[in-house]
């Protein structure tokens, strides 16, 4: 054959090859396609009925609530209907009692007028009888008179004057046992006047000095506030350190701690988380800690407000921090932060009248009693822990003398020390400066509970009455009844060995048992 026919008849087959590749490759994909396409229309077709589907289950929800709603307002206004049948129902029985009543008093007034009228006869009667009396007792006078031989005034001076002897002596009688009688009662009355007066007043201190109020929107937010099962309290006590008192108090909720700062903080808190309206634990810890940083930043500007006041610039800033703490610390019921300004204005006023260092004078009288924003914290008396500090940052030694002898730990040996000294005391004197030390009547209540609490079947004790009674819980099993006398006197005996306190403390010792069963 032929090459060239054979390279031809190659060819020829080569492109029939490929057209019928082409072809059927074509017919695959115009299927491919076909199915596709039919793939696609069912999916529609299926959303479009779904889409139905959805739709009508839409409206017939739509028609179930416009349903309930028409119910309901049925409901409510056959409720409103009923309520005004029972309010016109009162109404109608309000009115008939009104008209009953009017009926009553009709009656009653027209008994009054026969009444009166009956009065009237009778008081003309006792008018003629009245004039009869008079008219016989002139005639009996004028008698006596011819009998006894002396004139009426003559009669009437005599018994006066014997009435008056006797007079005389019943009164200094009566005189005597009246004052008597007075100064018994008076010394009672007095008794009773002081206690009531002490019982009040640290009643009163104690109160204001450890617990602040927080006002509330409405009752409800005592039920948010306290939480499911008192988590939320539960989570507000733990993360401040206080103690929340919720009663009967309408509207308000009391926040209960020794610690001012601690108290302050749980204050901004809650009353935070009441505008919030959200309360949670999550949201109380949130919010505890907004109120720590306020009340921080309340610190900080309170001592940076006290140091531009004295004008004494470069002190430490830790030491005006703790300067604005004594914003929130007191003694015997003064402001320690205002008492220190005003002891370093004093301090500086008289330093100038004498010629001394003013500046030193102020500085001194502002941070002698810098100790007492630690004191609670540290142990030692506040003249010794206020040295510490001012020396641990840095201020100048006379400074530091004037802190230690103002409380004469130590011997004053500068003016400067000596007018610090004068300047608290001044402070401290002014009328109504100072109440009862607050920390010594907290001393005095865990004193009293720590005594009771020492004896061995001692349960439970606490000290009530601002310290003036003590209640101790014995363990039954432990104590017998005749034990429990025994106890109280032992108590009793230890307390006025190992304390000082005004008045006396009740010792009341008390034994419960209890016994409980289940009826099934």
């Amino acid at each position: 054959m032929n090459p060239i026919v054979a390279v031809v008849i190659a060819l020829a087959a080569l492109c029939i090859g490929l057209l019928v590749g082409y072809t059927y490759r074509k017919n695959q994909t115009e299927r491919k396609i076909d199915r596709t396409e039919e793939y696609a229309k069912r999916l529609y077709d299926d959303a479009v009925r779904k889409a139905e589907d959805y739709k009508k289950e839409k409206v017939l929800e739509a028609k179930e609530e416009i349903l309930k709603a028409k119910a309901e307002n049925d409901r409510e206004r056959a409720e409103n209907e009923k309520e005004i049948r029972e309010r016109r129902n009162e109404l109608q029985k309000n009115e008939r009692r009104l008209i009953q009543r009017e009926e009553t008093l009709d009656r009653k007034a027209n008994n009054l007028e026969t009444r009166e009228e009956g009065l009237n006869e009778k008081m003309a009667a006792l008018t003629r009888q009245e004039e009869e009396l008079t008219d016989l007792k002139q005639k009996q006078l004028t008698e006596l008179e011819r009998i006894a031989s002396l004139t009426r005034d003559e009669a009437k001076q005599l018994v006066i004057d014997r009435v008056q002897k006797e007079a005389f002596h019943d009164a200094a009688a009566t005189v005597r046992e009246i004052e008597t009688q007075a100064r018994e009662e008076g010394e009672k009355k007095a008794r009773n006047i002081i206690a009531l007066a002490i019982q009040k007043c640290a009643a009163d201190h104690v109160a204001e000095s450890t617990v602040s109020v927080i006002s509330l929107p409405n009752d409800d937010m005592k039920g948010r506030i306290i939480g499911r099962e008192g988590r939320n309290i539960r989570a507000l006590e733990t993360a401040t350190g206080v103690d929340l008192i919720i009663d009967d108090t309408p509207e308000a909720v009391i926040v209960s701690a020794f610690d001012p700062v601690r108290r302050e903080v749980a204050r901004l808190a809650v009353e935070k988380l009441i505008m919030d309206g959200r309360i949670h634990p999550a949201r109380i810890e949130e919010m505890v800690e907004k109120a720590r940083k306020e009340v921080d930043n309340q610190i900080r500007e309170a001592g940076e407000n006290a140091v531009f006041e004295t004008n004494q610039h470069g002190i430490h800033h830790e030491l005006v921090k703790l300067l604005g703490r004594l914003r929130f610390r007191t003694s015997y019921g003064q402001n320690v932060l205002k008492h220190s300004i005003e002891v370093s204005h004093l301090a500086g006023l008289m330093a100038a009248e004498l010629g001394a260092d003013v500046q030193l004078a102020k500085r001194a009288g502002l941070l002698h009693d810098i100790g007492k924003a630690v004191d609670h914290e540290s142990e030692g008396t506040h003249v010794t822990l206020g040295a510490e500090l001012a020396r641990k940052y840095h201020e100048n030694n006379d400074v530091v003398h004037c802190i230690m002898a103002h409380h004469n730990d130590v011997e004053p040996q500068t003016v400067e020390a000596v007018l610090v000294q004068a300047a608290d005391a001044i402070s401290a004197a002014r009328p109504g400066a100072r109440r009862e030390s607050l920390e010594n009547y907290i001393k005095r209540l865990e004193k009293l509970e720590e005594i009771a609490n020492s004896f061995d079947g001692v349960e439970k004790s606490y000290a009530i009455q601002s310290g003036r009674e003590v209640r101790i819980m014995v363990k039954p099993e432990d104590v017998t009844d005749e034990g429990i006398k025994v106890m109280a006197r032992e108590i009793a005996k230890r307390i006025e060995e190992q304390m000082e306190y005004p008045g006396q403390i009740r010792v009341n010792v008390i034994r419960e048992t209890r016994s409980t069963e289940y009826a099934k």
